[in-house]
Formats: structure tokens, C-alpha cells, sequence
């Protein structure tokens, strides 16, 4: 079973984001599962909290859940053209304390996708993620890209997406990542 963890960058309760990742679990090919997390308890990064009580319970959940599975699936809004800092914020503890990135983020796969109300989907958000995702020692899968722009229609009230060509688009990028993640690559 090829198991993977998508975190859903921004806090709305109906987000795109969450809701691209909701309607990604449900399209998983057979034998992979997705786990979706949010960012949802994870304080600011202080380093002086960190050094006086450790990494917060939400930090050291979502943290042992990357580290176990076999894939990471970033679903990111894009803000002023870039990763928003609430996201930047959680992965930034995820890498606390420094010694252990490489056990958490070492040679893992990982895709970016996005869903965000512009007419660019979140192209620079995504490419934002790169030098991150270098440092980290992570490995971003290339093969596959997925922008949902103007993505208000494509959402229902409750935030599920609820337009067809973007699930068979969602579930063929997942299909492609899933298939990288099981030949290592």
C-alpha cells in the first residue's frame, strides 16, 4: 500500500486547497491511500518556545505523519505571488529540530499542487516551493503539474470540488505520482 500525506496550505475551513485535497483522497488509484492533514494548531515558529517546550502536539503529529509515508502532496494557495506564510510556517517547524529533516523530508517524493481564484492558478506559489523542497533534501516529482485557476465555480459551498474535467485532471496527476512514488522515482 503506498501511502501518501497531502496538507492543505491555508486555514479556511472551505478552501480549494482542502477541498482539492478531499476530492484527491476519493481518487486515489488502487493500493494508495491519502491521508489529509491541515495546518490547523500549528503556532507561529519561535525558537525560544521550541527550546523551552519542545515541539507543539499538532507540529509533532503532522511531523511522525510526513515521516511515515511514502509520499507528500503540498496543496498550496498562492498569496501576492508566492507561498503563503501560514504554510511556510508549518513545513519551517516540520524541519524542528534541524537534525531530524533528514528522517522526516530525506529522498521523500513530493508533489505541489494548487487551486487559487486567479487566472494563474498558483504557478509562482509552486515554484516558490522549490528551493524549499531542495533544501529539505526532498525529492519533487516533475512529471506531472496541476494549477487550478479561477477556482470559485469549481467549489461548491462547502468547498468540494464539484467540476468533472478537474477531477479526471486530478485524478490522472495522482495516478502519475502514485506510479513515481512505487518505481522510485
Amino acid at each position: 500500500m503506498t501511502q501518501i500525506v497531502g496538507i492543505a496550505g491555508s486555514l479556511r475551513r472551505h478552501s480549494f486547497n482542502l477541498g482539492l485535497l478531499h476530492a484527491a483522497a476519493g481518487l486515489m488509484p488502487d493500493g494508495a491511500t491519502l491521508e489529509v492533514r491541515t495546518l490547523a494548531g500549528i503556532p507561529l515558529y519561535d525558537a525560544d518556545d521550541e527550546a523551552a517546550n519542545g515541539l507543539p502536539p499538532a507540529v509533532a503529529a503532522l511531523k511522525d505523519a510526513v515521516a511515515a509515508a511514502d509520499g507528500l502532496l503540498l496543496a498550496t494557495p498562492e498569496y501576492n505571488n508566492g507561498i503563503p506564510g501560514v504554510f511556510k510556517n508549518g513545513i519551517d517547524w516540520l524541519s524542528r529540530p534541524a537534525g531530524d529533516i533528514g528522517r522526516v523530508f530525506g529522498g521523500k517524493p513530493v508533489a505541489v499542487v494548487g487551486a487559487s481564484p486567479g487566472g494563474f492558478g498558483t504557478i509562482l506559489a509552486q515554484d516558490g516551493w522549490l528551493p524549499v523542497l531542495r533544501t529539505l533534501g526532498t525529492r519533487p516529482w516533475f512529471e506531472g503539474r496541476l494549477l487550478v485557476s479561477r477556482a470559485g465555480p469549481l467549489f461548491d459551498a462547502d468547498g468540494r470540488l464539484a467540476d468533472d474535467a478537474t477531477r479526471q485532471r486530478l485524478g490522472d496527476f495522482l495516478a502519475g505520482f502514485v506510479a513515481a512514488i512505487r518505481r522510485g522515482g
